[in-house]
């Protein structure tokens, strides 16, 4: 594994090849990078990475789909989604099929990025900041999309106001702080376990080469698969109570 302060190889091969197109980007939007031979940077290049990595699975995958005799790997996945399905039943109840494909494309999304940093020469995008901040904006942004489209722009803000009249000047920005917080949440825990792990990963391999690591990097696992599947029952907490409708 690289130190986080390392350019990893995709990194390099980027900025080796592609530095002039993303500086370009970047000055165009009124962002210029601080070194314009360096734009990439490891967290953007190993999303990228994951983003290719999930379309060459899922690829293989549907090419490999069969009802008699399924395969290991549709296997694995029919797994996981009916994992995840049940899940958001669990969560939202009614309706919670049409969330599914958004709830399973969170948790594939963050796995792979949280178990990529294992492999020596690759970094886990989520132990960068931003990588979780945008993750956790995107689950915001979809949730108050929903519960809009569900109840409707005003029935759905005026749940803010708590359900008695008298009660809306205290409730309105207690409702509001306490869902401004939820992206900061998620981001923070999500990039702190991720970013802890793989310190405690890098340390150990620095005593030890062989027996502490391994059972390191198996604790980066764990952490890994766990920390994707808060995330989305998170994800499927806040889509619930936006969507649900009272009783």
């Amino acid at each position: 594994m690289q130190e986080h302060e390392v350019d990893v190889w995709t990194t390099r091969l980027f900025n080796d090849y592609l530095a002039a197109p993303l500086t370009s980007f970047l000055t165009a939007i009124g962002h210029p990078p601080a070194n314009p031979a360096h734009p990439w940077e490891n967290w953007i290049t190993m999303e990228i990475l994951v983003v290719a990595i999930i379309v060459v699975v899922f690829a293989i995958l549907k090419s490999q789909i069969s009802v008699d005799k399924p395969g290991k790997l549709q296997l694995t996945f029919e797994a996981i989604y009916n994992f995840v399905q049940g899940q958001a039943h669990e969560g939202i109840e009614h309706g919670y099929g049409k969330f599914t494909a958004f709830f399973g494309t969170l948790f594939i999304f963050i796995l792979f990025m949280n178990l990529i940093g294992i492999i020596p020469g690759f970094e886990s995008p989520t132990m960068t900041a931003a990588v979780p901040c945008g993750l956790a904006v995107c689950v915001f942004l979809y949730y108050n999309y929903m519960g809009m489209k569900e109840h409707g722009l005003g029935k759905y803000l005026a749940h803010f106001a708590g359900p008695m009249p008298a009660l809306a000047p205290l409730m309105i920005p207690i409702e509001l702080i306490s869902h401004l917080a939820r992206p900061l949440s998620l981001t923070v825990r999500l990039y702190g376990n991720m970013f802890a792990g793989e310190q405690v990963t890098l340390a150990f391999l620095g005593l030890t080469y062989l027996i502490l690591p391994s059972a390191f990097m198996g604790l980066h696992v764990f952490v890994g698969v766990l920390q994707a599947f808060i995330f989305m029952v998170l994800a499927i907490v806040y889509v619930g109570a936006a969507v649900g409708h009272e009783h």
